[in-house]
């Protein structure tokens, strides 16, 4: 049997939550940062005030009428988010997390389309809310908020309210009992409006995913998260439950440009986070490195210290401190999914001894389907299959390369009202995921590209941009870029290799000083010649690049919209 992680199994969130209070009940489970102007306050959560709270907002919404209703949330990563996402949990109120970022015409689409009757806000959007409150076009009958505001009912008051029925005996929320497999959650895949899929999850989804993770993956009581991840995002939401399940204290970010800020304010010694952000983060350290002129010194200390690794002496936290301590100090895991991951940059984390894993999931599959972990890892891997899925590659070509699908008890129940859909990727309880790659002789997962984005050449030839683009993007000018494949002037039934490439304003300036667009544009084509399609096959070269300085139009989950992107390059 394979060493894994002591971890008890729980068929829904009551469970976990229930049992963590029972285990961590006086420890911290969420820090609020309360501050007006340069005046800070910390407000610490328990796990016992935690369930309080709870217990007490529900309580209010039963006697509200909003029992077995649906409540969708919109906001920003902040302690009322999770709390309403928990509470609607625990009493069986189905969830319809919303992407904040949303235009108000897909916001408002969104209500509809879940049939959501009421829905708590952050105050911050409150534009959004009442130009949609105007429209009446919705079935919401309740808009309630995350902090006080005039006009409004709001999480605070109506916990108090709460607390006032639970001392009168009023049990009905705290009794409710949960079915384990009905829809729990209602979650809109990212996308546009018309694209998007509502996912119908239910508490066993998530529950044993949760369970899975905790298996493999070597979270304490004794750490310190940041909840970075979007919480409407399943990853994000599910993560918090498993923070929540290992007993974590868990602290929200103030923003992209404050991360750094604060790892160290939290003390933070896990960090869970999507590529481009955990990229981010190392790139800022290799700048850093570059900057006090520690370049060739960090290199040779890290072969030193990789050496004296195979004699099982580990020296990285003490030779890296310095390093680590831009980082807060206390940085000791990170976790990245959502997207490929640089394996140079997962390498790197580790040469300092940062413990650094990647996962691989789907909202359709609550989310994690494999991870590298404590006791299997390989770089460029997304790791092995969770200890309770089962997965396999169908329609293998002749390279071994073929369609991920995956069956197991985190697998969705299906789309909600679009039987259609649900029958071209749910068959015989086989999620399709229209993921390609293969599995190693060791049992490890690469991916090598989604289905749809494969540009597959007139004679035959497959290319999977995902790759190519990993290539391009380790040039320091480039901050993004898409590849894609453009018809060939010569034959229009074949396809050549193209680029779209973002260039990184600061990096230029510092490196090249004030030069033209039309330098930048020989320099880093220059670099993509020498550097990119040197280590590829013909067939893979990159013949044709578009520079520009604008971001490419992604989903707030920071993927990349590539169809949207192809529509504005083939309109120009």
């Amino acid at each position: 049997m394979k060493q894994l992680h002591e971890a008890k199994e729980f068929k829904n969130i009551k469970e976990i939550v229930y049992n963590s209070v029972e285990k961590f009940g006086e420890r911290i489970a969420f820090v609020k940062k309360h501050q007006e102007g340069k005046q800070i306050e910390y407000e610490n959560i328990t796990y016992d005030m935690l369930l309080n709270q709870i217990n007490s907002f529900g309580t209010k919404l039963y006697e509200m009428g909003f029992k077995n209703k649906r409540i969708a949330i919109v906001g920003r990563n902040r302690y009322e988010w999770v709390l309403t996402h928990l509470t609607n949990l625990l009493g069986e109120i189905v969830s319809v997390p919303l992407d904040k970022d949303l235009q108000i015409d897909e916001l408002e689409s969104s209500f509809v389309r879940s049939k959501a009757d009421i829905v708590v806000f952050d105050e911050k959007y409150i534009d959004k809310i009442e130009e949609i409150k105007k429209r009446e076009k919705t079935n919401l009958q309740e808009y309630i908020c995350m902090s006080k505001l005039q006009g409004y009912k709001d999480i605070y008051t109506l916990i108090e309210e709460g607390n006032k029925l639970i001392e009168t005996g009023n049990k009905d929320y705290i009794e409710t009992e949960i079915d384990n497999y009905k829809m729990s959650i209602l979650l809109f895949t990212s996308g546009t409006t018309s694209k998007s899929k509502a996912v119908m999850l239910s508490q066993n989804n998530i529950a044993s995913n949760v369970y899975a993770m905790q298996r493999v993956e070597g979270i304490y009581e004794t750490d310190s998260n940041l909840a970075f991840l979007p919480m409407h995002h399943i990853f994000g939401s599910t993560c918090i439950i498993m923070m929540l399940a290992c007993g974590v204290r868990t602290s929200f970010p103030d923003g992209l440009r404050y991360v750094a800020q604060n790892l160290k304010e939290y003390e933070i010694s896990v960090f869970v986070g999507v590529p481009l952000l955990v990229e981010a983060i190392y790139n800022k350290i290799q700048k850093e490195i570059e900057k006090q002129g520690k370049t060739k010194l960090i290199k040779t200390a890290i072969k030193i210290s990789n050496f004296l690794l195979k004699l099982h002496i580990d020296i990285r936290r003490k030779l890296f401190s310095q390093v680590i301590e831009k980082l807060g100090g206390k940085l000791r895991f990170v976790i990245s999914g959502g997207a490929a991951l640089d394996p140079i940059v997962e390498k790197g984390f580790l040469d300092l001894g940062i413990q650094m894993v990647q996962g691989y999931g789907l909202t359709e599959t609550s989310p994690v389907i494999a991870a590298e972990n404590d006791f299997k890892t390989k770089l460029g891997s997304i790791g092995v299959p969770m200890e309770n899925v089962t997965v396999e590659f169908v329609n293998q070509d002749e390279n071994g390369i073929g369609e991920l699908r995956v069956k197991g008890p985190n697998v969705m129940l299906g789309y909600y009202e679009n039987e259609e859909e649900t029958n071209n990727v749910l068959k015989d309880d086989w999620f399709y995921t229209g993921d390609l790659g293969y599995k190693d002789k060791d049992g490890f997962i690469f991916l090598t590209g989604r289905q749809k984005n494969m540009i597959v050449l007139k004679n035959g030839k497959k290319i999977f941009p995902e790759e190519i683009e990993t290539l391009v993007n380790r040039i320091d000018l480039v901050e993004e870029c898409l590849v894609f494949g453009k018809p060939d002037e010569k034959d229009k039934n074949d396809l050549k290799l193209s680029v779209k490439v973002v260039y990184n304003k600061d990096e230029v300036k510092s490196k090249h000083g004030e030069i033209t667009e039309e330098e930048i544009k020989n320099i880093i084509w220059t670099r993509i010649k020498n550097e990119v399609n040197i280590t590829v096959p013909r067939y893979k070269h990159i013949t044709n690049m578009i520079l520009t300085d604008k971001e490419l139009i992604k989903t707030t989950t920071k993927k990349v919209k590539r169809n949207e992107e192809l529509k504005t390059i083939f309109n120009q």
